[in-house]
């Protein structure tokens, strides 16, 4: 786990892995005879260690809006507790099978998170995809690490943007500072 999140799933080496438990490298091939299987067993390892938010809890909060509010705080600590792994693992091997059940953790916590607002067809889309946009690692990570806010303004944003995805007409019109004509 610490060769991943330091150098990133595609820069360790089986050599390297040796190296740091001290034993050879038959052995690690004896344990681990496939690189799929050493993916899985050192995903199984972090998820125990680093339980992400459960979901199931925000279900519970019957405002939509407090909901989603908290349900972006626990996840942006998470995000932030498990940025140096989660980034190096999201960017080497991302859609590998073993990162299949961290995917569908936070497809079931859009859900749950949307579900607050209980909107059908075309808006219940569209507020399902900005919940899921605003909960993702990616989200946090360009709003916080590249653009610079800290947690709680880029918390406020994204309440902003789901808001705005959870209008029944569908037609905001948003003024993004453009020259008036």
């Amino acid at each position: 786990m610490h060769l991943h999140e330091t150098l990133g799933p595609a820069r360790t080496t089986v050599t390297a892995i040796a190296e740091q438990a001290g034993v050879g490298r038959l052995s690690v091939y004896r344990h681990f005879p496939e690189e799929a299987d050493l993916y899985a067993a050192c995903s199984r390892a972090y998820w125990e260690r680093y339980t992400p938010p459960d979901p199931s809890q925000w279900r519970e909060i019957p405002d939509p809006s407090e909901r989603l509010r908290v349900a972006l705080q626990e996840s942006y600590s998470y995000h932030r507790r498990t940025a140096p792994m989660i980034g190096r693992a999201l960017a080497d091997v991302g859609d590998q099978p073993h990162m299949t059940p961290y995917h569908q953790h936070w497809r079931d916590a859009a859900n749950v998170v949307a579900s607050g607002w209980k909107m059908p067809g075309h808006a219940g889309r569209r507020t399902g995809a900005a919940v899921g946009h605003a909960l993702s690692f990616s989200t946090w990570q360009s709003l916080t690490q590249d653009q610079g806010l800290t947690d709680r303004q880029a918390i406020d944003l994204m309440i902003c943007l789901v808001t705005c995805s959870t209008n029944s007409r569908g037609s905001h019109r948003l003024n993004l500072g453009a020259p008036r004509r």
